[in-house]
């Protein structure tokens, strides 16, 4: 059984890295050539992700999934909001500091050490998981706790230094991603499930959402309270590696710092899910020892996958980004960046859940295709805004708040439902593949080009993250449309000539 699961999140895995390699493949035959042992390290990192992301998914499954259910539901049981508002800060502070896709920015983020910024992050992500699960307890609208803390976003980012608004937004991409929204859905059901009224199912939705916004105003409080220097981002210096020895030792070497970093993420998750055990008593042994494998699970994958992304993986996307800005093509970014940002969101394996969930939830009248189509496209605009910035040095606040607004304005339109999945879905098409290859390369393009790093490059996977809150709503208006014409009487349809001959 475990065999069988392990394969399946193997191949879910090579999906989402093979698209990218081919890619890869393509430009280093043709327009931005790299040395060879980077060409190598590129190839071994792959093989590191792909081994990673199937290790540490299954961990998630194993372990995460099962611990959010059990917390969620028992955490009901007392009734005491106090303790689920204590228990969701907590939760939400442990598990988005274990969060891979947080770790591999923090590494990209020179002006702040990795685990200020990490912290910052977990915290913002706490106290709003602490205000959705109220909102999901006491059945508050989530429109209007989105327009609230979404106008206090742009205020506040009027206030926040300009070199800390990118990061800023692609904070709040990155943590939504395989460790956070597994564990905060099933603790989101379990809360609900206290509830009896027809619209709990609805509100077990949008605890992502909300947990997406913290991140992104305690990355700005950061950048006001914190006195930092904007250092600027410098490339991986590879230049000792001559041979394929250099480059073992290099992954070799690398092993330890990031078994160090993986430990200290999931050690308060292991002593929370200990103390937790010990006073409810909740699980019976097989069930222990499953979370326990789980956790061993998640550990190995998550060693595989932080040093694969940076070892291997981020080093070749600089490479070619800074090969393609320096020559003179430089205009190819955008071509280029839209084709990798198409394939990279079919190839998110969250992504086919999420169209899965839209097909079921319409009875097939949205298909699954059609999710993934609107969702490419939109992630392949956003990903070539992405390059014109980092040609022209456009600020992305010119996309994100027009983008945002018109998110916040289809709130009153579009169906309760969808409105709160795409919000939710905003950071499942920044994932894995946006956070490690596609950033680099838009870091080392925005080097080669001469721009400033923090400004232009950094705003990639807040793009991204924006897509689905646009693509969603908008089909989410289409099936209602749909939906109000299928509810008409006959008479009331037009009638054509053709039906007219018929008769």
């Amino acid at each position: 059984m475990i065999r069988e699961k392990l394969r399946e999140k193997w191949r879910e895995a090579l999906a989402s890295v093979l698209p990218i390699s081919i890619i890869v493949l393509v430009l280093c035959a043709t327009i931005a050539p790299i040395s060879n042992h980077v060409f190598v390290m590129f190839l071994v990192g792959a093989a590191f992700l792909i081994v990673g992301m199937g290790v540490f998914s299954l961990g998630v499954d194993t372990a995460m999934s099962p611990m959010g259910e059990n917390t969620g539901a028992n955490m009901t049981k007392s009734r005491k909001v106090w303790l689920i508002a204590f228990l969701s800060f907590v939760l939400g502070v442990i598990v988005t500091v274990s969060e891979p896709d947080l770790q591999v920015l923090a590494q990209q983020v020179s002006a702040v050490p990795n685990m200020v910024l990490i912290l910052a992050v977990a915290i913002g992500v706490g106290l709003f998981l602490c205000i959705a699960m109220m909102r999901s307890l006491f059945g508050v609208p989530l429109k209007y706790l989105l327009i609230l803390f979404y106008t206090a976003v742009f205020v506040l980012a009027y206030f926040a230094p300009r070199e800390f608004l990118p990061v800023a937004f692609d904070a709040g991409g990155v943590t939504t991603g395989p460790m956070t929204v597994p564990f905060i859905m099933a603790m989101g059901v379990g809360v609900v499930s206290i509830r009896s009224d027809s619209r709990a199912s609805d509100d077990s939705f949008g605890l992502v959402a909300l947990s997406s916004i913290g991140p992104i105003l305690a990355v700005m409080i950061l950048g006001i309270v914190f006195p930092v220097d904007a250092a600027e981002e410098s490339a991986a210096d590879l230049s000792h590696i001559q041979n394929t020895r250099d480059i073992s030792l290099t992954f070799a070497e690398n092993l330890p710092h990031y078994l160090g970093e993986v430990l200290l993420s999931l050690l308060p998750l292991c002593l929370f899910f200990t103390l937790f055990q010990v006073f409810t008593r909740s699980m019976n042994r097989k069930n222990i020892l499953k979370i326990v494998i789980g956790l061993a699970y998640t550990m190995v994958g998550l060693l595989l996958f932080l040093t694969g992304a940076n070892v291997g993986f981020m080093p070749a996307g600089n490479y070619i980004g800074e090969t393609i800005g320096a020559s003179p093509f430089a205009w190819l970014l955008v071509p280029i960046g839209m084709i990798v940002g198409y394939f990279v969101v079919k190839a998110e394996p969250a992504v086919h859940v999420l169209n899965k969930q839209v097909a079921q939830l319409t009875l097939g009248e949205i298909s699954e295709k059609a999710m993934g189509t609107s969702m490419s496209v939109g992630v392949a605009l956003s990903v070539g805004l992405s390059m014109i910035r980092i040609l022209t040095g456009i600020s992305v606040m010119w996309f994100l708040i027009p983008g945002y607004a018109l998110a916040l304005l289809l709130l009153f339109v579009c169906p309760r439902m969808f409105s709160a999945i795409a919000f939710d879905s905003g950071g499942v098409a920044s994932g894995t593949m946006t956070s490690t290859f596609l950033l680099s390369f838009a870091i080392g393009a925005c080097r080669a080009l001469g721009g400033n790093v923090q400004t232009d490059a950094f705003g990639l996977v807040a793009l991204v993250a924006m897509t689905p809150l646009l693509t969603i709503q908008l089909l989410g208006m289409a099936y209602k449309l749909k939906m109000s014409d299928a509810r008409k009487p006959v008479s009331a349809r037009p009638v054509f000539d053709d039906e007219i001959v018929a008769l």
